[in-house]
């Protein structure tokens, strides 16, 4: 399961919630997709989106079957998340963050460096923190220059070193 918003609050009387996208695609939220929380029995919830609108900075979504204020006061809080399957297909070369996290970075000349533990979004291009066996955390910019190979199904990443990047 993948997050894509975070439910924030109700409003108004007839069952729309106020939800904070976290996704890049905004298609995920149309009317017709289903969406899932997962409830305080840890179970997978299905709902279908069949109203949207935008408020500021925020969605405003109406589920089907939930027409009161009473409906939706329980998802208060939660993440609303996709399966797998429903992950928009990448164009060559784009990544998801998940396939990313994890990666074993490597020199051109085949020296290890690290583990890929998360990805910072500054600006112009993704910062990657590599964790090293000696407990230090490089930053790794994903830029051509740097990143010369990426296999995320055997989990390695293959970067020149450029002045200054390590030390």
């Amino acid at each position: 399961m993948f997050t894509i918003g975070k439910i924030i609050n109700t409003h108004g009387i007839k069952g729309e919630v106020k939800v904070k996208q976290i996704s890049d695609f905004s298609e995920r939220f149309d009317i017709g997709s289903t969406v899932y929380v997962i409830n305080e029995g840890k179970e997978k919830m299905p709902l279908l989106i069949d109203g949207r609108r935008t408020q500021q900075d925020l969605l405003l979504l109406h589920f089907k079957g939930y027409d009161t204020i009473e409906s939706v006061e329980a998802l208060k809080g939660t993440n609303l998340m996709i399966e797998e399957a429903q992950l928009t297909e990448l164009a060559e070369h784009e990544y998801y963050y998940y396939e990313i996290i994890g990666c074993i970075v490597y020199t051109t000349e085949g020296e290890t460096i690290g583990e890929i533990e998360s990805i910072l979004s500054p600006g112009a291009n993704d910062v990657w923190i590599v964790q090293t066996k000696e407990n230090k955390e490089i930053l790794i910019p994903y830029i051509k220059d740097v990143v010369k190979n990426i296999d995320v199904y055997n989990k390695k990443v293959e970067i020149e070193l450029i002045e200054g990047l390590i030390d």
